[in-house]
């Protein structure tokens, strides 16, 4: 009797251990996943200012290029 009584006993346990587990790593993920998300939306930016900034170069080296010719 005592013996199913600490089976049942671990049996809890280790469920609750299980599930407490799980529910933490699902936590992590989740917040592994905002900032990836936050790493990726950075990355977009920096992409689109690197556009700007060539852009802005190229009209900048026409312009000097018109006051070197007047």
């Amino acid at each position: 009797m005592d013996e199913i009584v600490i089976a049942v006993l671990s049996l809890i346990g280790t469920f609750i251990g299980s599930y407490s587990g799980i529910k933490l790593i699902s936590y992590r993920i989740e917040q592994l996943e905002k900032k990836v998300e936050k790493h990726n939306n950075v990355i977009e930016r920096m992409a689109l200012a690197e556009k700007d900034i060539r852009s802005a170069d190229r009209r900048i080296g026409d312009l000097e290029r018109k006051v070197e010719s007047i």
